[in-house]
Order: structure tokens, then sequence, then C-alpha cells
């Protein structure tokens, strides 16, 4: 009987420092950083290039744009991600935007709300990429969780950075075509 006891104590001490927990870290913070030997100009055009999201955002499938103007503030899209099988679904809401420097959105989900910048600063040719993310759960439950998944959101976005990195020093797209040398003979006469 002693060790019963001992067990429910056990167990009501863990019931409490997981809610605790989310009742003293209501919201995650985590930076991640990279440096490309690209331009901020062709980093951004990249980045932003939606055929180019499944190569460097893992798990991404699609996305499909519910109101606004595409890639401008305001602009409310579905994002899918496949989650090991599982489909996923979040709210992107384009909070502000500065070509070649800043992208802010906030990510809605069911189970918790992303704040997500992504800085870009070029210094001799090449350019600092570097994200900041603030994650808060929806609900305790999720509060709590949240507050223990900080390292592997961290992760995942690092080995996003990373794949990001790679994608845009192997481009090849021509993304800054001067339009008069683009088309046939004949269209350009």
């Amino acid at each position: 009987m002693k060790y019963v006891k001992y067990l429910l104590g056990f167990i009501v001490l863990l019931i409490l420092i997981f809610f605790g927990s989310g009742l003293l870290t209501p919201s995650v913070y985590y930076e991640s950083e990279i440096i490309v030997n690209k331009s901020a100009k062709e980093s951004w055009a990249v980045m932003s290039d939606e055929s180019k999201l499944p190569q460097w955002i893992k798990g991404f499938k699609k996305t499909e744009l519910i109101s606004g103007t595409k890639n401008s503030v305001g602009a409310v899209s579905k994002i899918y991600i496949d989650d090991n099988g599982q489909e996923m679904t979040m709210q992107e809401t384009i909070k502000e935007i500065k070509p070649n420097a800043l992208m802010s959105m906030k990510f809605t989900m069911d189970f918790m709300d992303m704040d997500y910048e992504m800085h870009m600063k070029e210094n001799n040719g090449k350019t600092t990429i570097n994200s900041k993310s603030t994650t808060v759960g929806n609900g305790l439950f999720a509060k709590s969780i949240v507050s223990f998944m900080r390292g592997s959101m961290k992760s995942q976005e690092d080995e996003n950075l990373q794949s990001l990195k790679k994608v845009i020093e192997e481009n090849t797209t021509d993304y800054f075509q001067n339009p008069k040398t683009v088309g046939t003979e004949e269209e350009k006469n």
C-alpha cells in the first residue's frame, strides 16, 4: 500500500510539473541563422519561390490563397504540411514585408499560434538570414506541451534554414532576366 501512495504522489508531481511548465512558460522563443554566398536579392527570390518551398520546408505540400494579394501584407493562405504521413493545415497571414530584408507572418493552428520573422542582411555579397519564432499553445495543455517542444522546434527550424541555404546556393533560376532578352527571336521582333 505504501508503494501505491508513492506512485500516486509521483504521478501527481509529474502532472503538476507538466501543467506548471505551461503556466510558467506560456510562450517559447527561438532564433536560427545562416549565411549564404548569394545576394539578398537572389536569396529573397529563391525563398519566395513557391515551387522551391518543398525543397527547404520539411513536409511542405502546397499553399492556397484564401484572401488578399499573394505575397503582400494582409494576404491569408492555407498551408498544407505532411507531418509523418498526417496532413496538417495552418493559416498564414502576412504581417509585414520589406523586399530583400524582412518577411513577418503569423501562423495559426488548432493547437498553437506562431509569430515568425525572417530577416535578410547583405554584406560583401553574402547574406545573413535570421529567423525569429515565438510560439504559444492554445490552452493550458497545449502551452504545457509547447514548453517542452522548444528544442525540437528549434532543431526543425535549423534544419529548414540549412536546406534553404543549400537551395539558394545551388540556385540556377534567373529571377532577374532582362525582359528584352527573354523569348524567341520572333517574339523580340
